[in-house]
């Protein structure tokens, strides 16, 4: 069973940068693809961010996109989001996911494993 643990969520102002972790272990993760999804109270879990196993691959949701980047330490087992230009509709809960198919997913359903997750609220 793969757990993930993410890390680095917290309070940035508007126009800020931050950077997000998510650590995997208790499997074999070697041909893992991993990705973020965020969600808001009363809003549905949206995807984020996603990258192939070695990720040579990503893929990103249109609000994020040219702004946010999603990259893979393989040997360390664990995927990074860099956030750039925040703005306070960033602010959300944002979840670290893993699945084992080819490729980039970006529905919910497609991943298998995730974490409990890490608050990211940006301020004006």
């Amino acid at each position: 069973q793969v757990q993930l643990v993410e890390s680095g969520g917290g309070l940035v102002q508007a126009g800020d940068s931050l950077t997000i972790s998510c650590k995997a272990s208790g499997g074999i993760y070697a041909n893992i693809a991993m990705g973020w999804f965020r969600q808001t109270p009363g809003k549905e879990r949206e995807f984020v961010a996603g990258a192939n196993w070695d990720g040579s691959q990503t893929s990103y949701g249109d609000s994020v996109e040219r702004r946010f980047t999603i990259s893979k330490d393989i040997a360390d087992n664990t995927v990074y989001l860099r956030m750039n230009n925040l703005k306070q509709e960033d602010t959300a809960v944002y979840y670290c996911a893993a699945h084992r198919r080819l490729g980039v997913l970006v529905r919910l359903i497609d991943y298998d494993y995730w974490g409990q997750g890490t608050q990211v609220t940006v301020s004006t």
